[in-house]
């Protein structure tokens, strides 16, 4: 069959896929069980086949010929019957194990693609692949369970039961084999330029439904401001383009796909008759005995059958296997090496931005530029800056999610040799580091077990602590059910201010040494900001190193250290050499003295 072009996620290329691609094997090892389950299913299959065409004919023909009547043949009716009920079992255990392996293979690819996904960090998603990866793990995936349960199985059918009954048709009759082998390859003919249509309007499909998804995270996302600019309404019409186009591409697809459905049961049809007028004349001129000809009528459409439903489902193949190319698209993608290190104690090692600069996706300009910084254990060190200049990317970089463009990370143990963070093992690095950024990650769930997701060792007396230090226990008390409250994803249901003094109390129950926080006192009232100070207090007085962004002069005084961040424009023909800021372009100033607060 011809191979299906797709567009690579990776380069925004037409690449070709076959049917069944090879790396689907190596990505999803359900799939492995499942293929040689559904190749020894499909050889029972044709041995059932074969059995019921023997038995039907060999029952039939002598009560038609009058040698014997219904009770003679009693028996093989109910071996007939035996077969027939094999035969269903057959095709349910089919279905069964389809569902089950589609369901798992779709999970391995999704978290697969997640996992490589927050291997290549967030620079990465921020050049344009995180919508098109958000879609393709939640709807762009699910076409694999159609793909799994109907076009695969027909697929190792047609490559089993065909050319063991057109062997078994060969045994008992050459002009019929010969008239089936000739007929029998304008099946997959026709299915190629059928497919021609089906691969490009699958494609389009897949492509369109990513461009929807975007636009639809983008609105989501920005949904608060565009209402409050009175401008939501231009983005719902572009919404609502993108949502007819991909009804208009839906609708072709399956246009297509049952046009091809009718134009292949045809031909399957014509086939067959021609096999069957070859018998009936042959039989009525004493060429073949009735036995025969009533077998090879029987096994005659099972011959084309599986190829039938080949082409009848050929548009699952052609969406399963668009979806399985953009996720081999995210999953080749070169991986960060892993470091061979295993990272120092954090207690005991200082840790330097060393002449760090990062070029900012999508804009020429470096952010930060040229950074220099020392973070010693137990201290407190705020990144202060302009917007844009690079304060988050800093703090990325620390926590390892990604590396600089130049410069670089240094770590300096006590009583060791200084290590490149680059160098170290990120499952080393990771369980020492808290991440609490301005959107904190709260899952769908009661307010305890978002807390004790980072603490579930705390013991109670711990909590309640924790939650007085950062004011977490008054938000408790005010709620309707306490800390057995539901919020839904995000932390709907609580306030922003309510969500950080969650994320901090989490980081207090937490045991790592080092915690970045992204602007916690951003669009926080004088209060709620009072609380989140206290919870950093409370952070750096139980030993923890604090690096915190921040902008407002409340959350830099309590900072034992201040770093100025800069940016700088690129050179006009790229990234140079050194870095050096192109002329006429922001000069950037160097960092502020630690311990000095601007």
């Amino acid at each position: 069959m011809r191979p299906v072009p797709v567009r690579d996620g990776a380069h925004g290329i037409l690449a070709p896929v076959k049917p069944l691609d090879p790396r689907l094997l190596r990505h999803a090892h359900a799939a492995r069980g499942y293929m040689l389950l559904t190749a020894g299913l499909g050889l029972a299959t044709a041995g059932v086949v074969i059995a019921q065409a023997l038995l039907l004919s060999h029952a039939v023909s002598p009560v038609i010929e009058g040698e014997a009547t219904l009770s003679d043949v009693a028996g093989l009716i109910g071996w007939l019957a035996v077969v027939l009920g094999l035969r269903a079992a057959l095709v349910g255990i089919q279905e069964r194990y389809a569902h089950r392996a589609a369901t798992r293979v779709t999970a391995e690819l999704r978290q697969a693609v997640l996992a490589r996904a927050v291997d290549l960090g967030p620079r990465w998603l921020a050049e344009g692949h995180a919508a098109s990866t958000t879609t393709l793990t939640t709807r762009g995936l699910d076409s694999l369970e159609p793909y799994f349960v109907r076009y695969l199985p027909q697929l190792l059918l047609a490559v089993t039961v065909t050319p063991v009954v057109l062997a078994v048709i060969a045994g008992l009759d050459l002009v019929a084999a010969a008239t089936i082998a000739v007929t029998i390859p304008l099946v997959p003919i026709f299915m190629v330029l059928i497919g021609r249509l089906t691969e490009r309007y699958a494609t389009e499909r897949l492509a369109t439904m990513q461009r929807l998804g975007a636009q639809l995270l983008d609105l989501l996302a920005g949904l608060a401001t565009l209402k409050a600019l009175g401008r939501e309404r231009g983005p719902a019409a572009r919404v609502h383009d993108l949502g007819e186009a991909y009804r208009r591409t839906t609708m072709q697809t399956l246009r297509v796909a049952f046009l091809s459905g009718a134009v292949l049961e045809l031909l399957a049809t014509l086939s067959v008759a021609l096999v069957a007028v070859g018998v009936g004349l042959r039989l009525v001129f004493g060429e073949l005995d009735l036995v025969t000809g009533l077998a090879v009528l029987v096994l005659a459409p099972e011959a084309y059958l599986p190829l039938r439903q080949v082409g009848a489902h050929f548009h699952a193949s052609a969406d399963g296997v668009a979806a399985a190319q953009e996720a081999f698209g995210v999953l080749d993608e070169p991986a960060p090496p892993r470091g061979p290190v295993a990272a120092p104690d954090l207690r005991r090692t200082t840790v330097t931005w060393e002449d760090v600069s990062a070029r900012a996706p999508g804009r020429d300009r470096w952010a930060p530029y040229r950074l220099t910084a020392t973070l010693r254990p137990g201290r407190v060190l705020a990144l202060a800056g302009p917007s844009g200049a690079g304060k988050t990317t800093a703090a990325l970089a620390l926590l390892r999610l990604l590396g600089p463009d130049q410069g670089r990370v240094l770590l300096q143990p006590v009583d060791g040799d200084a290590v490149d963070l680059a160098d170290v093992d990120a499952s080393t690095w990771w369980p020492q580091v808290a991440w609490v950024p301005q959107r904190p990650v709260l899952v769908p769930g009661t307010v305890y077990e978002n807390l004790v997701g980072e603490g579930a060792g705390a013991a109670r007396a711990e909590i309640a602590r924790a939650a007085a230090t950062t004011g977490l226990d008054r938000v408790v008390a005010d709620l309707p059910d306490g800390w057995e409250t539901r919020i839904g994803q995000g932390g709907v249901g609580l306030s922003v201010g309510q969500r950080q003094r969650l994320a901090l109390t989490r980081a207090l129950l937490g045991t790592a040494r080092l915690v970045v926080l992204d602007e916690p006192t951003a669009h926080l009232d004088a209060e709620s900001e009072a609380q989140v100070i206290d919870g950093i207090r409370a952070l750096a007085g139980s030993g923890r190193t604090v690096v915190v962004i921040a902008h407002r002069q409340a959350v830099l005084a309590v900072a034992d250290d201040v770093v100025l961040v800069t940016a700088a424009q690129l050179e006009d023909h790229g990234p140079g050499q050194d870095g050096a800021a192109r002329p006429g372009g922001p000069e950037p100033r160097e960092p502020l003295a630690e311990g000095v607060h601007p």
